[in-house]
């Protein structure tokens, strides 16, 4: 539900001047709060999943969603016609609708821009001429507190009907309504912009990665045969000793690495150990130029990461493995990029079923090209930089993101008014 900065306020039984205390929170006096169902029509698809996918109307499930964007398209190219959409009880939603997940994922929105079919797991929202389409859109992405409040919470959360058509919605006159719409689009644009940076920037890397650590295109400066490296022959592996969740902490007394974090915060260089500990028994080290792998996944993908860390004396956790080579040899970040680029031969090297390991036994058998040590020196560089750059990008992105949110807490609860064209 949309919080207001007005909450202190608003818990004293004081509303401001002005606003007025609703569902959504406090908006504008002079602005309504109706429930999406009273202000769209709306369309629940059939239970059934088409046996045919030919037609001319895309089938769309919530993985071909992105929040708040269009969608008009199946990411799998999927169709139906018209009869087939009969067939299993679904009717055609047209261009103009918004759609949200209603399964797993609450609240995920999209505008429709061409008529699609869509699963059991979205729900449609037609709007009436008294609410602006891409301000139900956000909107509704104001709502998921409210939305997760009401879900029936199995092992996969879910609106029914009902449920979806309850969320409430603040209605400010339909001028007010677009000029809104059009501010948040405008900062849309330029996430999309920015996302579309950040993917050009990853091709990029991906493609200089598959030229540079094969030896394809070569450095100025470098010459001379690469060499097949068994990782068994040059290097010793350890393992990080337990280390929990509940004793990490930033103000610890020393560094110390996760064996989750290799998964979610560190790339192929750790530069800056954000995690300390205050712990005190033993533990296992690192020493600059280690690389550093997790042993334990759920997914035999997740375990073909690999980050060099270049600082000493941090503590390793457990289900951390920990590849130390000499740095005379092996370029420990270089070995970190080669890892990643030839992560189908770690799937080859992953056992397990359920839960899938990777031992130092198995890293053993790891088998790579390398040329000597000053150009995989330079070619880590090269590829650090780039991940730098990725890095920049990201956080331009989600500083614009929280911008955006900051945008929609004031626009759509009327704390700040956008001027109103006389002629909208």
């Amino acid at each position: 539900m949309i919080m207001s900065k007005y909450q202190l306020a608003i818990d004293n039984s004081q509303v401001p001047e002005g606003y007025k205390q609703t569902k959504v929170g406090l908006i504008s006096e002079d602005w309504e709060v109706r429930a999406v169902g009273e202000i769209c029509d709306f369309i629940v698809p059939g239970r059934n999943k088409p046996k045919n996918f030919k037609g001319d109307i895309p089938w769309i499930t919530t993985p071909d969603i992105e929040d708040g964007r269009s969608v008009s398209e199946s990411k799998l190219g999927l169709f139906v016609s018209r009869d087939e959409a009969k067939n299993v009880g679904s009717k055609v939603v047209p261009a103009g609708a918004v759609i949200m997940s209603c399964v797993g994922e609450l609240g995920i929105v999209a505008f429709v821009e061409r008529s699609i079919v869509i699963n059991q797991q979205l729900h449609a929202f037609i709007p009436t001429e008294i609410i602006d389409p891409f301000f139900l859109l956000n909107a509704l992405q104001s709502q998921k507190d409210y939305m997760l409040s009401i879900a029936t919470l199995t092992a996969v959360p879910y609106l029914n009907k009902d449920n979806c058509n309850s969320i409430p919605i603040p209605i400010p006159p339909l001028p007010e309504q677009r000029a809104i719409a059009q501010t948040l689009s405008d900062v849309d644009g330029l996430i999309a912009a920015l996302d579309q940076a950040i993917a050009k920037k990853r091709n990029i890397k991906t493609a200089t990665m598959q030229e540079l650590l094969t030896g394809k295109k070569r450095l100025p400066g470098f010459g001379g045969e690469w060499e097949t490296k068994r990782l068994g022959d040059i290097a010793n592996f350890y393992k990080g000793v337990g280390l929990s969740k509940a004793e990490l902490m930033p103000e610890g007394t020393n560094r110390c690495i996760h064996y989750g974090e290799l998964f979610t915060i560190y790339g192929e260089k750790i530069s800056q150990v954000i995690s300390g500990t205050s712990s005190k028994r033993r533990f296992v080290y690192s020493q600059e130029n280690d690389v550093l792998m997790p042993t334990s996944d759920v997914t035999p993908n997740g375990l073909a990461t690999a980050s060099c860390i270049t600082k000493s004396d941090v503590i390793l956790g457990s289900d951390i493995l920990v590849i130390r080579t000499s740095k005379n040899i092996i370029d420990g970040e270089f070995l970190a990029y080669s890892v990643k680029k030839n992560r189908n031969q770690i799937m080859q090297l992953v056992s397990g079923t359920t839960v899938f390991h990777l031992y130092g036994r198995d890293m053993a058998n790891f088998v790579f090209n390398v040329p000597e040590v000053k150009e995989q020196g330079a070619i880590a560089s090269i590829l650090s930089d780039m991940d730098a750059e990725i890095a920049a990008l990201e956080k331009r992105r989600a500083k614009t993101q929280a911008m955006k949110q900051g945008m929609m807490q004031e626009l759509l609860t009327g704390k700040t008014r956008l001027i109103v064209p006389n002629n909208p």
